[in-house]
């Protein structure tokens, strides 16, 4: 895609950071994210800390983060309701969602904002980079860092259409925000929901996925466990299953398919040629962590289908499920 003309950008000034944040023992990783908005070159208009049923939290954040709006989530516990929490105390045209142990690079604001000149574009993500602690494990395969938050290979290289935003690194217009009511998912694949919610009101509506508009996201060691990268793989295909109920398979599994066909494969050719070819014991691990990690995915979903309600309410929906299909926005005009 052409980036849009420099002249017409939007100003980050009217953009409202959102950070969401649920745990005390994050609270390192939640000062420097602040403390790194705070000192970016281009400032948001606001930057708002939302905490997810944490009163200790929410005191703590409140007296030491003088420069955020720091509020507390007022609906269901999850990061859904959080996020829309923050989407009702924002007062910018746009709204930016950035995980609380992500850090933001210095082109991440004006990389968002200038895809905002545009008027067809309703939002707008970047780039999710690991920033592993101690460092990745050998067998942890590119292919599968969505488990951790962030951007995988296979993903656009350049800025694209996509179907769905990074949730750690998203951006909307506040209005069609609004108008869709804001997120239905406290847990699992709830960016993915809306977004395809959002396509299917406004079809002439975009997408886009910035890669340079990148952050910075902590991965601790104990997220790099085979075990929790099993239980994750698990978790997301329930989720993608929670998601096909909602919106319909074959728009919440069209960026699936082409990643099951063709990222997958490749990846566990090149994990076992390296083996083969160089004796790099993490290509063997790879290319069975690619394997093991599609058949817990698959599991999962095909578990979640068996019971969807179940599986919806285990990620934080508390609606009537029997009339989701009722409760869907008709298609409009430009709002």
């Amino acid at each position: 895609m052409q980036a849009p003309s420099g002249a017409n950008m939007a100003s980050t000034s009217d953009i409202s950071v959102v950070v969401c944040a649920n745990a005390d023992e994050r609270w390192n990783d939640l000062t420097a994210a602040v403390e790194a908005h705070g000192s970016q070159p281009h400032q948001p208009g606001e930057l708002i800390v939302v905490v997810d049923h944490n009163p200790r939290l929410f005191e703590r954040a409140r007296a030491a983060f003088g420069t955020a709006h720091v509020v507390e989530n007022t609906h269901a516990r999850g990061l859904g309701g959080a996020r829309n929490s923050g989407l009702e105390a924002a007062s910018g045209s746009v709204v930016a969602y950035i995980d609380d142990d992500a850090v933001p690079s210095a082109a991440w604001l004006p990389a968002l904002a200038e895809w905002y000149s545009e008027p067809a574009v309703a939002g707008v993500g970047g780039g999710v980079e690991p920033v592993w602690k101690p460092a990745r494990p050998d067998w942890f395969p590119r292919e599968f860092d969505w488990v951790v938050g962030c951007s995988y290979l296979g993903q656009p290289e350049t800025p694209q259409e996509v179907r769905n935003l990074f949730g750690c690194n998203m951006s909307y217009r506040r209005e069609l925000l609004e108008a869709l009511e804001g997120f239905r998912l406290g847990y699992g694949c709830d960016e993915t929901e809306l977004c395809i919610r959002l396509r299917q009101r406004w079809p002439d509506k975009k997408l886009v996925y910035v890669p340079q508009a990148k952050v910075l996201h902590n991965v601790p060691a104990n997220r790099a466990r085979p075990r929790r990268f099993l239980k994750r793989c698990y978790f997301e295909g329930g989720s993608k299953a929670v998601v096909s109920q909602l919106v319909g398979a074959n728009q919440a599994l069209s960026t699936e398919y082409r990643y099951t066909r063709e990222v997958l494969p490749r990846g566990v050719r090149t994990g076992i040629l390296s083996f083969v070819r160089r004796r790099e014991p993490g290509g063997l691990g790879r290319a069975t962590a690619i394997v093991a990690g599609l058949a817990s995915t698959s599991a999962g979903y095909a578990v979640a289908n068996l019971s969807p309600a179940k599986a919806a309410r285990q990620r934080g929906w508390s609606g009537d499920w029997a009339a989701r299909r009722a409760t869907e926005p008709t298609t409009l005009v430009n709002p």
